[in-house]
Formats: structure tokens, sequence, C-alpha cells
């Protein structure tokens, strides 16, 4: 075990998802918002007069957090900058740091995709020399899975396993999107083709909805009578600005290697360690590649690590276990909180039985991927490092 780092003096104490759909309709954005921070101060037992830290936001409406301190009466209090795991990243070293003791992150989006007759608007990137040649972000992540299989000998069948686990699993979770649509592997290899070698069913779906989460000292989260989660390590990684560069995978294909690295070296755990894999999940081929990266099997051999039953809730290494971006949400900025709620959802036993994984302590998520230039790794513990 590694000296004591500034992370293990934080937990989180509270985590909400609102309610997912694929339009929410009759609901505004920021009412999606408050309920996400409500959600989450509900859960860990608070009140907003117990908060002094916020980084709360929304897409559409374009709420910033020093703009949320209102909702909070004005108080002086410490605001953050940063988006999902970064952003828990943040408030963890605002908290270790005593810039404060108690904080809100909140996120939702809702009516930001009306163009339906396009492509969701954050897979159009606007630099030039992209858009006019259809460089799209599934294009991106589908040339990262490409040239693995071109090297490797991957297989479409390995990344349909993939999607399907993942699609099943938020099948089975009554909050999802797409609760109910179970799906084989076949189904996944007859979709059409988006981008190859991604077929529909290989790709995230679009949807709306907000998340929230609570964080605090370890000291008072063993005040407050809930199942704290503590924060063992996290790391972020960054290439350049996505959708820029081309994704050549001799420069990109193991983004997130240096992440997972100095994550696991600040609590000294290594990937057999993690019982819960809640990866980030916009295309099927993107798992199969960070569980290279973060060194769950070797180079090249990802394709039939996820063959067999291994990703599967009561497998090795259970993956995405809500549904994830593929099947659970994806609403805009607000995914990239999700995998760290997820994460903290699960470990807490917060889950449906069927999803449950049994006696799971450590959590790995992630956020972004190859094709957009940026992996940020983080570790989650019930208990302390």
């Amino acid at each position: 075990m590694t000296a004591e780092h500034p992370f293990h003096r934080v937990a989180i104490v509270g985590a909400h998802h609102t309610r997912q759909a694929k339009v929410l309709g009759d609901v505004s954005e920021l009412d999606v918002l408050l309920d996400a921070v409500r959600g989450s101060l509900r859960a860990a037992n608070l009140t907003p007069g117990d908060v002094d830290g916020i980084n709360i936001r929304s897409t559409v409406w374009r709420l910033n957090p020093r703009e949320s301190v209102a909702w909070f009466g004005g108080r002086p209090m410490w605001t953050g900058l940063a988006l999902g795991i970064e952003a828990v990243m943040e408030a963890a070293a605002a908290i270790a740091t005593g810039q404060c003791e108690t904080i809100v992150l909140a996120d939702a989006q809702a009516g930001e995709y009306t163009q339906r007759e396009s492509t969701s608007p954050w897979t159009r990137p606007t630099n030039e020399f992209v858009a006019c040649y259809g460089l799209y972000t599934a294009v991106e992540f589908a040339l990262i899975a490409r040239r693995h299989m071109h090297r490797y000998g991957t297989k479409p069948e390995s990344l349909a396993e993939v999607a399907a686990t993942i699609r099943n699993h938020g099948a089975r979770h009554p909050d999802a999107v797409f609760h109910g649509r179970h799906v084989t592997p076949e189904d996944v290899l007859a979709s059409r083709m988006i981008a190859d070698p991604y077929h529909l069913l290989d790709c995230a779906i679009n949807s709306e909805g907000g998340a929230g989460l609570v964080m605090t000292t370890v000291e008072r989260a063993a005040d407050l009578g809930v199942t704290p989660i503590y924060v063992l390590g996290g790391a972020i990684e960054r290439q350049g600005m996505a959708y820029v560069t081309a994704p050549v995978w001799d420069r990109y294909g193991l983004s997130g290697r240096r992440a997972a690295t100095i994550a696991f070296d600040q609590c000294g755990l290594t990937p057999s360690d993690v019982d819960v894999c809640e990866f980030y999940d916009p295309f099927s081929f993107e798992l199969i590649r960070q569980f290279e990266a973060f060194g769950f099997c070797g180079e090249g051999e990802g394709g039939d690590f996820v063959m067999d039953g291994r990703i599967e809730i009561d497998g090795e290494c259970p993956l995405v276990t809500n549904g994830g971006l593929l099947s659970f949400s994806h609403p805009g900025t607000a995914q990239l909180l999700q995998k760290v709620t997820s994460s903290v959802l699960q470990l807490q036993g917060a889950y449906p039985k069927q999803l449950t994984v049994p006696d799971a302590t450590v959590a790995m998520t992630s956020n972004g991927g190859a094709g957009a230039l940026f992996c940020d790794v983080m570790l989650l513990g019930k208990e302390p490092a």
C-alpha cells in the first residue's frame, strides 16, 4: 500500500440519477437539475444548509456553478469548473485541502437534441476539415476499432458481445431508457451499419436526464448514517483537442494507460483487485480497448477477453452494470458524471438484485476514450485506502 494520498480523506455520501428518457418532454432542464441536487442531498441525509461547495451546471440553459450559488442563498462557498471524473477529482482536492467540507456536484440536459434528422449535436464537431469530410464522432472511434481489428484479428463478434451484454444490463434496470429491450449479439451484427465496424447497436443512445453527487470528509461521512464510498485514486489524461487530430492507433490506442497507472499507484491496487468495471461506453470496441489500456489483459487480447461470460454480472469483470450510454442514458455532459454515480450506487447495493455484483468492494470507472483523445480514470471503494 502506498503512503496516504489526499484523495483518501474524501468520501462520496450521496448519489442520485434523475428520471432518464429519450425526451423528457414536459420537464424543464432546470427542474431536472434541481431533482439531481435534491436527490443526492437526500441520499446523503444532508440539507442545502450543510453545503459549502458546489459544481452545478446544465447543458442547454447553460447554468454555471457561480450562478448556482444563488440556489444556496448566495453564501460564500467554493465552486468548481470541471466535468465528470475531473470534477470529482477537483472537488476531492478542494475538500482534502480544507477549502470546503461538503460539495454537491450535479449536471443535467434536456432539450438539446432537436434536429433529429441529423446525428446528435455533440457528435458534430465544427472544426475546419472535419464536418465537410463526415468525420463525426462515430467515425473517429470506428477508425480506432478498425485498426485494432486489422492488427490483432479482433472479430466483430467480440464487439457484438460487449454491446449485447451492456444493453441487456440496461434492459434489466427499471430506470434505463431502454428498459426491457433485450438484444443478442446476432441482433447487434444484424443492425444497420453506421461507421464500419460499428452497427447501430454498437453505438450509444441519446437521451435526457441528470445526475447528482455529494462528497465530504471521511470524518463527517462516518456520522451521516449512509454507506460512504471512498475515493481511492484518480487521474486525468489529455492528448489534445478531440476531433482535431486524426485518431491514429499507434499514438492514441492505449489512451488512459498513464491515468490508470497513476490511479492504481495512489492506492496500491491492481486490475485484479477491481470487482466492477463501470467503463465509459460510447461504442462497443472502446470497452475492449480500455481493458487492454488499463492492464486487465495484454495488448491485442481484449477481443477474446470479453467473451465467455467474463463481463456479465456474475463474471470476473462485470461491465457497465446499469446499461451505461448504450442503454441506461446518455444525457449530454451529465453522462460523464453518471459514470461515477453509477459506480457509487453499485457499491452501495442500490441496484436491482439481478444487477448487483455480489460482494463488490472496488469499482473502476472512466470517461472519454481514444477517439476523443482523452481518458480519465477513477477507483472507488467500500473500504478506505
